[in-house]
């Protein structure tokens, strides 16, 4: 991809009408929030005798020599989030789309004509603020109208994701969380056609609804291995997973990945975590002797019930045994062949709660 150079921004000039050449950008700092649009303004004047041929934007990164182009009218492969909405005239302005954070950074624009070539002083530099707030933050988003030089007493409606919410200019969230995030947007009502730019709005939280499922192997040989996966809602996504064992008393660390294969029966549950927290699933227990598929070998499978940061964990005893190929619960199986064995052992604060329930399936 062609390089630019801010030595050559600022020392080289390629035509004998550069003189004559000029670039006004008529700001020099622009803010803009991440995953919102923002239009760097320029114009520009050229020698009456030239035409413009092709228009080039660059970027250069803060505390980087050399940039890139992000837009060229002669060159298709740029990215389509840079617009250009000027002309080869006199209006040069670039419109950035879903601002990111590495969009940072200076910008400039050069010019080419048949005969020359004119590369504009170094632009404005571009500032990029994120709008990513945590559960129980507050924030303020406010709609000014520039039409009647910021006065808020005009009648402005906010929307959300293009539904409207409320009608002021000070829309004020208290205490948000995950359903809070989304796209803002306000405009006038006596003029909702025309809206301002985006706000998005991401709103970060720790892990939520955590579980673990279980599923046996489709296999009919009892010494496979059942598959556990543990899953979880949480913005960032989970980034550390742990995989958990109860023997007798302990807690044992037995893997660390989303899925696990366990090799063994036993009772098993999953952490996790991301920068804002973590949570536990509950204790799923696993038997898989088909030899053992009767009330008896469930009422005697080992069941403790154990804390883990001080906190109780649920214990829900799964008996897959008679080939059974899928429970998802007690009250659905499908096997290859009739059984008559599905039980729930549950634990809850140290008093255990036996159910027992059976059905034919053929």
């Amino acid at each position: 991809m062609d390089l630019f150079s801010v030595g050559l921004y600022l020392l080289t000039f390629y035509s004998l009408f550069c003189n004559s050449w000029k670039v006004e950008y008529q700001q020099q700092c622009i803010c803009a929030v991440k995953g919102s649009s923002v239009v760097i303004p320029c114009s520009f004047y050229h020698p009456a005798n030239l035409r413009v041929k092709r228009v080039t934007w660059g970027h250069v990164k803060f505390r980087h020599l050399k940039g890139h182009i992000v837009f060229s009218s002669n060159f298709k492969k740029v990215t389509t989030r840079f617009q250009y909405i000027g002309d080869k005239h006199h209006d040069c302005s670039l419109k950035i789309h879903q601002v990111k954070h590495n969009d940072a950074g200076k910008y400039s624009i050069r010019f080419n004509s048949r005969i020359s070539r004119w590369p504009g002083n170094v632009g404005p530099s571009l500032k990029v603020v994120g709008k990513t707030m945590k559960e129980g933050d507050s924030v303020n988003l406010t709609c000014i109208n520039s039409c009647d030089g910021g006065d808020l007493s005009s009648a402005i409606t906010w929307f959300k994701n293009g539904k409207p919410l409320n009608q002021q200019s000070v829309l004020f969230l208290s205490k948000i969380s995950s359903t809070n995030s989304g796209n803002y947007t306000c405009s006038l009502r006596t003029h909702e056609g025309a809206t301002s730019g985006v706000i998005s709005l991401d709103v970060e939280y720790g892990p939520k609804n955590t579980s673990v499922s279980v599923r046996p192997s489709t296999e009919e040989d009892t010494g496979s291995n059942i598959t556990l996966i543990c899953s979880s809602h949480a913005n960032p996504p989970v980034e550390n997973y742990t995989w958990f064992k109860i023997c007798g008393g302990d807690i044992v660390d037995v893997g660390h990945q989303p899925v696990f294969f366990a090799g063994e029966s036993g009772q098993y549950l999953c952490s996790v975590s991301n920068k804002h927290g973590s949570q536990n699933s509950s204790v799923v227990c696993t038997l898989r002797s088909k030899d053992s598929c009767s009330e008896q070998s469930c009422n005697t499978l080992p069941l403790f019930c154990s804390t883990l940061g001080n906190i109780y964990q649920r214990c829900t005893c799964h008996c897959y045994c008679c080939y059974c190929c899928y429970a998802s619960d007690c009250d659905h199986c499908y096997c290859h062949q009739k059984v008559s064995c599905v039980y729930a052992i549950c634990c809850c604060q140290g008093n255990i709660s036996k159910e027992y329930r059976q059905a034919q399936w053929a």
